[in-house]
């Protein structure tokens, strides 16, 4: 067996069964990744853009990937933020290696931490809400990001989220009847828009997992191969196994579910997009659809047991 394209010992197999060299791959996943960029205009002359990097495998693959459309065009700023939840025995080791990929490719790099921020660890909060640590940690992260990216003057962040995360999140929104949730989804996020709100883009959309850490392997970008310690107490992990054995046993499932998502978001966008309004939450004055965000919940429920 050799490189479909050029003869060398492949390194990688396509869902398709075509067999590619590691030149080869890469060139495959660079082009896919720039016709996202291309196709759904996630980048334009000007904008200011927060990635928002964990130092797990998709967000440093993401910032490398954007650094290699920055260097060909550098008509756009890029640069990094990086949440610390303050997981022990986790999220150290994963800093350290986001600080040095940033350090390597000349990015600045801005890290703020749950602790520092919000006065608790992710490790505490867990122990004092009785809540799943994925929601916690999401509530918290989207908000730091939101509001850190704001304050750098960043227009839009992006995200790592894959194919697989995606198609997780699809699922997830149908089995608990969600639809609101659901259609806040795509390449770009949200419904609406907002001046304290910054756009979401996710530019490895199109990229299925695997194919992500291949890559990350192929070029030094795995780091610490260690998964959140939280991620099996997780719904979503029960989901992300589900879709792994119906890939495995059905290959294709996940693009499928993605390809009939996208054919119907439009709808879900329209339905949405007219509902309720944006409102700013009466403590931080952050965006929200209440007149208290989920943050300031948290926060409040948090002090109250101290």
């Amino acid at each position: 067996m050799v490189c479909k394209k050029c003869k060398q010992e492949p390194v990688f197999a396509l869902a398709s069964g075509e067999k590619l060299c590691k030149k080869c791959f890469n060139s495959y996943i660079e082009k896919k990744f720039r016709k996202t960029i291309r196709k759904c205009e996630l980048i334009e002359k000007g904008d200011r853009i927060a990635v928002a990097l964990s130092g797990g495998k998709d967000s440093s693959v993401l910032l490398k990937l954007m650094h290699s459309i920055w260097a060909q065009r550098k008509d756009f700023q890029l640069f990094a933020i990086l949440i610390d939840e303050g997981i022990s025995g986790y999220r150290p080791l994963t800093t350290k290696f986001a600080q040095n990929l940033c350090k390597k490719l000349g990015i600045k790099l801005y890290v703020y931490s749950f602790k520092k921020e919000l006065g608790y660890t992710l490790d505490q909060m867990v122990r004092e809400l009785k809540k799943g640590p994925c929601t916690i940690c999401g509530t918290f992260r989207r908000y730091l990001l939101n509001k850190k990216a704001r304050e750098l003057k960043a227009n839009k962040i992006a995200f790592g989220h894959n194919a697989d995360d995606e198609a997780q999140s699809i699922v997830m929104n149908l089995f608990r009847s969600n639809n609101d949730a659901a259609a806040r989804l795509g390449v770009i996020n949200g419904i609406k828009r907002d001046p304290r709100f910054i756009p979401r883009i996710k530019p490895l959309y199109f990229l299925l997992e695997k194919e992500i850490t291949a890559y990350a392997y192929l070029n030094n970008l795995l780091g610490v191969f260690k998964e959140c310690p939280y991620t099996a107490l997780a719904y979503r992990g029960q989901v992300r196994d589900m879709l792994n054995d119906f890939e495995s046993r059905h290959p294709g499932t996940k693009t499928g579910v993605l390809s009939a998502f996208l054919e119907l978001l439009p709808l879900l966008k329209d339905k949405f997009r007219t509902e309720g309004e944006i409102a700013y939450c009466k403590y931080c004055k952050e965006p929200t659809t209440t007149d208290e965000c989920m943050a300031c919940k948290l926060l409040a429920e948090l002090k109250r047991k101290k």
